[in-house]
């Protein structure tokens, strides 16, 4: 039957649907396999979702057959008392046949109010249809930095935080908890203990040009500059692992810091109320589905 003859809808992504949700993801992101979907959203199973909002995102049905999804990672922060809402767009895939459907994944992804929305790995080829949803770059590129390289501090040490141990750090009760979580999603947990307090810094540990350099990527600090501040310290951490490199959003060089800038890929996009920042790629798909 051709897909214009089909009876086409588009609802929220149930349990039940996950096995066959991750058949299609395995057929439009044949680089991943399945350990990585089902690791995903087990790992985003167990999290907890603003209140009305879907948990997995939405899928297209053709005749009760699923040929298209789109998953919606939602996470709520409190932003001094005021609550904000970022939902992470990730892994959009419709089957061939089914194509002039896909923008109706989007259009009823968007329409949930005060949300703030993220694409954080779109391909370079989608970058014109996603502006075309009304988002905008909020990143460029990535810098590749070689912290080791950047003079030391003194009186600053750097101690790993192993999964269920963050209250021994000295944070405040959401950093605990978002160091521990991450920790258990098998991200690398940081604490720089400087005169004026602990610093968290959490990274993702992947492979790089080919699978030949290990690298880490920066999930989350509480600004570009507490990097740049506690880069070499962290570096000789990181080195000291077999860890050389550090890969982080930037738009544009950081000064402070030595390694290059590249703006081929690592490009982000945002849509909503609260533009995102620079070093938080917490709860995203990146730390949930990993490297």
């Amino acid at each position: 039957m051709m897909a214009s003859q089909s009876k086409i809808r588009c609802r929220q992504i149930g349990v039940s649907d996950l096995d066959a949700v991750i058949d299609l993801l395995e057929r439009g992101f044949p680089r991943r396999n399945r350990a990585y979907w089902t690791r995903g959203l087990d790992r985003h199973a167990k999290r907890a979702v603003p209140c009305g909002l879907p948990r997995f995102g939405y899928m297209l049905e053709s005749d009760g057959i699923p040929v298209g999804v789109l998953l919606l990672l939602f996470t709520s922060f409190d932003k001094g008392g005021r609550t904000e809402i970022r939902c992470n767009l990730s892994s959009w895939y419709v089957e061939p046949a089914y194509r002039s459907f896909a923008s109706l994944l989007v259009t009823v992804a968007l329409r949930h109010k005060g949300v703030t929305y993220v694409n954080i790995s779109p391909a370079q080829h989608t970058w014109p249809i996603i502006e075309a949803f009304g988002f905008a770059p909020y990143c460029t590129g990535q810098f590749t930095a070689v912290p080791w390289l950047t003079p030391p501090r003194r009186r600053v040490r750097v101690r790993d935080v192993p999964p269920g141990e963050s209250a021994g750090v000295a944070l405040p009760g959401p950093e605990r908890e978002l160091m521990a979580a991450h920790a258990g999603y098998g991200c690398l947990a940081l604490v720089c203990s400087a005169p004026d307090g602990d610093h968290p810094f959490i990274f993702q540990r992947f492979m790089r040009w080919r699978d030949r350099v290990p690298c880490v990527r920066l999930i989350y600090c509480r600004g570009v500059s507490e990097f740049v501040r506690f880069a070499g310290p962290l570096g000789r951490h990181l080195l000291r692992r077999g860890i050389p490199w550090v890969v982080l959003d930037s738009n544009g060089p950081v000064p402070g810091l030595v390694g290059f800038y590249q703006d081929v890929k690592g490009r982000k996009f945002f849509k909503g109320p609260d533009k995102p920042r620079l070093g938080d790629l917490t709860y995203t798909e990146i730390a949930l589905f990993g490297p």
